[in-house]
């Protein structure tokens, strides 16, 4: 049976989001225009060249006893999540996806395994995007507030 189109893009956004260089959460980003073409993709992650915060090491400790170990994880990787936003190094999968997006003017719908944070969603308000679609909530209740003060749909999908 076809998937409808919501089902379909966020399993897009589940697979982007497989690409997260992010110890701390998985997140991914699909931009969708009204005809339902894609017009982007983004994951969370570091900055292009840095070391990736969930590249593993193993430490033996003694011989046939090991311990994976992150030495590039950020400051913000054991944080709880919507906290310490400033000591995580990851760039959001919504501003990835911005970044990557030819035409922002074409932007009907972004998909996202998680609700946009409130910085992403100012982005997202500078765009021609009238609807966000996610799977999970974000502990940022405020992002919300702001995307319908704007009139827009703000849907989390089952």
């Amino acid at each position: 049976m076809r998937p409808d189109r919501d089902t379909w893009a966020l399993g897009l956004a589940n697979l982007t989001a497989e690409r997260s260089t992010c110890l701390r959460r998985s997140v991914g980003c699909v931009l969708l225009n009204a005809r339902g073409h894609v017009l982007a993709t983004g994951y969370n992650g570091v900055a292009a060249g840095l070391p990736h915060c969930n590249e593993a090491s193993f430490v033996n400790l003694r011989p046939a006893i090991s311990r994976v170990v992150y030495p590039h994880a950020c400051a913000g990787a054991d944080l709880p999540s919507g906290q310490g936003l400033d000591a995580c190094q990851a760039i959001h999968a919504e501003q990835n996806a911005l970044l990557q997006c030819r035409d922002v003017y074409a932007i009907d719908t972004c998909y996202c395994t998680t609700s946009p944070c409130v910085t992403c969603i100012k982005l997202l308000l500078n765009t021609s995007c009238q609807r966000i679609v996610f799977k999970h909530p974000y502990p940022h209740g405020d992002a919300r507030i702001w995307w319908e003060r704007a009139g827009r749909i703000w849907s989390q999908h089952a």
